[in-house]
């Protein structure tokens, strides 16, 4: 069984692995991609650094939660909204069902954000690692970009760093990614990204 065998090093070696945490300069504008959730703490996240100048354009992504039902991307939008961010600076993919297509039926906004002179920031969980590879995989010119993280709650526990072990949504999601994405990337279907110069590169 995972977790009862595993030394004090190799589980801070698994939440180092899978944390997706490398923020961008504190002066930086870049596009905040909101991968796709039914908890709002991206929207908080987002809005936030919109109002400080930092998030100039927001792509919100989801299509409907299995879940709950909602269409991830258009919560994202009226909360957004809500918070104060025109609609504007909003760019909105609702039809993924997945991290991949996330990104993949985002292409056209990524690519607005970069031929505008935009880094990119992820927003996601933060132990999400395979969002950050789904980034460099489907866009091989992203260059340097950036990850914000939160830490997601199920079942009324949250999922942080430190606790993650001893919870069972949040055991078995951070064993998958530990898991997954080296595999992916040893078969090919991931790219392969590391932190340099405190950014995400692949």
């Amino acid at each position: 069984m995972i977790g009862a065998d595993l030394s004090a090093e190799q589980i801070r070696g698994i939440t180092s692995f899978v944390d997706i945490e490398a923020p961008p300069p504190q002066d930086e504008p870049t596009a905040h991609f909101l991968f796709g959730t039914n908890q709002t703490q991206p929207v908080e996240i987002a809005a936030q650094r919109y109002h400080k100048g930092l998030a100039p354009l927001i792509i919100a992504t989801g299509g409907i939660n299995r879940h709950t039902g909602i269409v991830e991307a258009h919560m994202f939008r009226e909360l957004l909204i809500e918070h104060g961010v025109p609609d504007s600076a909003i760019r909105c993919e609702d039809q993924a069902a997945n991290t991949w297509q996330n990104v993949e039926l985002s292409l056209p906004y990524l690519r607005e954000a970069l031929e505008s002179g935009l880094k990119v920031t992820a927003v996601s969980k933060w132990y999400h690692r395979r969002a950050l590879h789904c980034l460099a995989t489907l866009v091989p010119d992203i260059g340097p970009f950036y990850g914000i993280s939160w830490e997601p709650i199920y079942a009324g526990e949250k999922i942080s760093r430190t606790d993650w072990l001893g919870i069972p949504d949040g055991k078995r999601r951070v064993i998958r990614e530990w898991k997954e994405v080296p595999r992916r990337v040893s078969e090919g279907s991931f790219r392969g990204v590391t932190i340099i110069s405190g950014a995400w590169q692949g």
